[in-house]
């Protein structure tokens, strides 16, 4: 099988989130793309971050923790029987990394011009087909989505595992249901505003500040969210939304990998802040969280329910598409309390 050249795949993965999703329109260059193909990051020495701490052949890092008794505590959460969906519509105006974009054609073939389906009782039915990426709007990254110099979680060689035609390991169709309790830190809250801004960062000090303040404890197995009111600019303002947006640094990566969560989201397109401190140091959070712990990342996570109800735990519940060979997935995760 012809295998996917790393390069290209990475400079699609660093370009901004265009205005509007394949529209027909030329958006102009990508100066951030620009700045960042050129300077890949630097690859860790061999060995220092795997084998993994799950083994040599692990597959599923974090998820390791959701136990049985993870779920049963998690489902004991649920008092009120209020639902909270996270996922955000997605379509052909959502924003997205240029050339991704998302479309749905609906089809009833022939049936507008009167020739139905032979039957007795006139049944007429649509049918559907989607053209698109997977990573538009609300999406999980797998494993393999991202890595250093080549190598992924565990140590997985790209030259092994990374082909046009799909993933061998790691893809989104391996990782179990992501059933656990969940924890939303409010970081507009602690800053005292509606929103962050763009390249407005989020430490690790940030977090365990705001952890203390809003009383939030963080347990082994959680899913841990962040709300930052960036996602209201999807509605508002699509091209400001991404254009940047306000996020984690490399060290509150860390630090929530070391916390022993199984999975980061925030209700921006990429969760880092962009634009990057360092223009030449780029998706380093990413790099700490899916290739170096094995934790996955929630991208554009609509908590504003949540923040407004000032939610703390919840049941948090995803079953994403087994989609053979994939990287990434559009999702739509659901909160219950």
């Amino acid at each position: 099988m012809r295998k996917i050249s790393l390069a290209a795949a990475a400079a699609l993965a660093l370009l901004p989130i265009a205005a509007s999703a394949h529209d027909g329109h030329d958006h102009g260059p990508a100066p951030l793309l620009l700045a960042q193909a050129a300077s890949p990051p630097a690859a860790a020495p061999a060995g220092a971050w795997y084998p993994s701490k799950y083994g040599a052949n692990d597959q599923i890092g974090a998820m390791n923790l959701l136990t049985p008794q993870k779920v049963l505590e998690a489902a004991k959460l649920v008092t009120r029987g209020q639902v909270y969906a996270l996922g955000v519509p997605v379509g052909r105006d959502t924003p997205a990394f240029p050339p991704r974009f998302a479309t749905v054609t609906v089809m009833m073939p022939d049936q507008f011009a009167g020739s139905l389906v032979p039957s007795e009782n006139k049944m007429s039915y649509a049918d559907d087909m989607f053209t698109g990426w997977l990573g538009v709007g609300s999406q999980i990254d797998s494993f393999a989505h991202l890595g250093i110099d080549n190598t992924f979680y565990n140590g997985n060689k790209a030259a092994d595992f990374m082909h046009t035609t799909g993933v061998t390991k790691l893809g989104v169709e391996g990782i179990p249901p992501m059933v656990s309790r969940g924890v939303l830190v409010n970081m507009a809250q602690a800053r005292n505003k509606p929103m962050l801004e763009e390249g407005e960062i989020i430490t690790a000090d940030d977090l365990r500040a705001a952890m203390r303040d809003q009383g939030v404890e963080v347990r082994q197995g959680d899913v841990f969210l962040i709300h930052t009111g960036w996602v209201e600019m999807l509605d508002r303002d699509a091209p400001r939304f991404g254009k940047g947006e306000p996020g984690i640094d490399v060290g509150a990566a860390e630090f929530l990998a070391g916390l022993g969560v199984v999975a980061v989201g925030a209700d921006t397109w990429g969760v880092e802040a962009v634009p990057f401190k360092n223009p030449n140091r780029v998706w380093e959070g990413h790099q700490v969280l899916l290739a170096k712990n094995g934790v996955h990342i929630l991208e554009v996570m609509d908590t504003r329910g949540l923040a407004r109800d000032q939610v703390k735990e919840f049941l948090f519940v995803l079953g994403q598409p087994r989609l053979k060979g994939a990287v990434q997935a559009i999702i739509n995760p659901i909160a219950i309390r």
